[in-house]
């Protein structure tokens, strides 16, 4: 038995979100039928993050277990093969030790989120941003960003199907720059809620356009009514996994 740690990039345009169901494509259900078409066997894949419809990915991780013994790049190599004409791509396979999880020994979860600020609507970004066509301000945006970071209650951002236990959450990166007509949101935790980033997108967007949230009252209130609308998927990406040490 070797267990396989890959690195994947895809866009969720068309598919579903990660987990597998019956409803179409989904990356987990992609990277299956990969596997099984190269080895006989569908193992399960457990990735860092459950990314929803939509919503693409710079690198996940994921990993799986075979029986065989097979090369890294020959592992890979074939699921890209039967990957081909996909929206997923393995960027990087590597043995790893069976106590490699790339959910539970994840330390921290980092997404970007991008938002196109100009009149003229998308169309080489399209399904890749959030088109917004009045002004932002920054300056607005940035401080309330501030105030996201750290140790909070964050129901007020957290959708109501999310399964976590609870709704407190440490925040280490909240940041907004902007490069032309693309205002870029970073955003670093442990973990995240559901719909919880774009949940923050939207209600900073909401004050850059004048609207009177105050983060303060916002986590207060713990009422998902009380902070902005969730921004559309197309804008976020996974950016990356960091893990404690190298497997």
């Amino acid at each position: 038995m070797s267990r396989y740690k890959i690195t994947l990039e895809y866009d969720g345009t068309d598919l579903i979100g990660w987990q597998e169901n019956r409803q179409g494509d989904s990356v987990q259900s992609l990277l299956k039928n990969a596997i099984e078409k190269f080895c006989g066997t569908r193992p399960d894949v457990v990735a860092a993050g459950r990314t929803d419809a939509g919503v693409h990915a710079f690198a996940m991780i994921a990993h799986f277990d075979l029986d065989s013994d097979a090369p890294a790049e020959t592992v890979m190599r074939a699921m890209n093969f039967y990957l081909t004409d996909k929206p997923v791509s393995v960027l990087k396979c590597e043995k790893v030790s069976d106590d490699f999880n790339a959910r539970f020994s994840c330390v921290r979860r980092n997404y970007k989120y991008y938002v196109l600020n100009r009149s003229a609507p998308a169309v080489l970004d399209k399904n890749r941003v959030w088109w917004v066509p009045r002004k932002l301000n920054m300056r607005a945006m940035r401080n309330a960003a501030e105030k996201l970071i750290g140790n909070h209650d964050f129901t007020s951002f957290r959708a109501s199907e999310c399964q976590a236990k609870s709704p407190i959450k440490t925040l280490d990166l909240c940041k907004i720059t902007k490069r032309r007509d693309i205002i870029e949101f970073e955003f670093s935790a442990r973990s995240f809620l559901h719909h919880q980033v774009r949940n923050m997108v939207g209600t900073l967007v909401e004050i850059g356009l004048g609207k009177p949230y105050d983060i303060d009252e916002i986590f207060a209130a713990k009422n998902r009514s009380a902070a902005g609308p969730t921004a559309p998927a197309s804008g976020l990406f996974f950016v990356s996994a960091d893990y404690a040490t190298d497997d």
